[in-house]
């Protein structure tokens, strides 16, 4: 599955376009955060890759935990 990702903060910084598109096979926000660490690992800055396990995830609707579903 393909996932659009925009990005805010600090890690907007890290990506030109301050969106992150990445196909991964993420079932919950935790493996989908585990994919986008693993997407980004050698591209990034050490200090943004840090970031990502306290970064929030967020719908157009509410923060999203990582236990939760990846919404449609």
């Amino acid at each position: 599955m393909r996932f659009d990702i925009q990005l805010f903060g600090a890690l907007r910084e890290a990506e030109p376009e301050a969106r992150l598109a990445i196909d991964a096979s993420a079932a919950t926000i935790g493996e989908l955060r585990a994919a986008v660490m693993q997407a980004v690992a050698a591209r990034w800055p050490a200090s943004a890759v840090a970031l990502l396990p306290h970064s929030a995830f967020a719908s157009e609707r509410s923060v999203l935990r990582d236990a939760e579903p990846v919404p449609a």
